[in-house]
């Protein structure tokens, strides 16, 4: 797992900031960067906590649940019921896809993770009850510094495509505009949320 700016990122500036589309957001935050966490069971909570909630529900609950069990990590989380996940202010589900997924003996990566297509990572995921395809790409984003997922499953890819291209309605026209940011979408997803909130989206 990485931790900190990716090493692509400062090429995606250099591309991104020249794009006629995104360029003015790029030029404005062009000194802040997405930053790895190093650990990916800690991007898999945030994400699971952030399904369908607002970034500063999901930081509240999120600082909580770290209160309760200092560091996040498997070990942590699953000496803890769901009900005590719970009362940190996430649903029933939540708690326990995080439980189940922390005290599940299949492991959360392959052995050979590095080596597989976005795609491929995805689907494996995807097996875990709780992880959906938005919550994998966030994985993908925010831990694997995967360089090029374009997340049009989150509301806030969406209003952040359509706040520049009005007339992008469809998913097929919303990835023709996104086409130009190619091989480094996944900074564009986070350029995007950055003009969208008032902090930084972390997973």
């Amino acid at each position: 797992m990485r931790k900190g700016k990716p090493d692509w990122w400062d090429d995606a500036i250099v591309q991104l900031s020249n794009d006629s589309i995104i360029g003015e957001i790029v030029r404005k935050y062009r000194n802040q960067y997405l930053s790895g966490r190093g650990d990916i069971f800690q991007t898999l909570v945030r994400s699971i906590i952030g399904q369908q909630i607002s970034v500063i529900a999901a930081d509240s609950i999120h600082s909580n649940l770290k209160e309760l069990c200092g560091e996040i990590n498997i070990e942590t989380i699953s000496s803890l019921s769901t009900e005590q996940i719970a009362s940190c202010g996430l649903t029933r589900p939540k708690s326990q896809y995080i439980h189940g997924i922390a005290t599940s003996d299949t492991p959360l990566l392959p052995n050979d993770y590095e080596n597989l297509e976005d795609s491929a990572l995805i689907e494996h995921l995807i097996q875990f009850k709780g992880i959906g395809p938005w919550t994998a790409e966030m994985m993908l984003i925010f831990s694997l510094m995967r360089q090029d997922i374009l997340s049009l499953g989150d509301l806030g890819i969406v209003k952040g495509i359509q706040k520049l291209v009005p007339e992008a309605i469809t998913k097929k026209e919303m990835e023709k505009v996104a086409e130009a940011w190619r091989p480094y979408r996944s900074a564009a997803c986070w350029f995007l949320w950055r003009s969208l909130d008032p902090v930084p989206v972390e997973y």
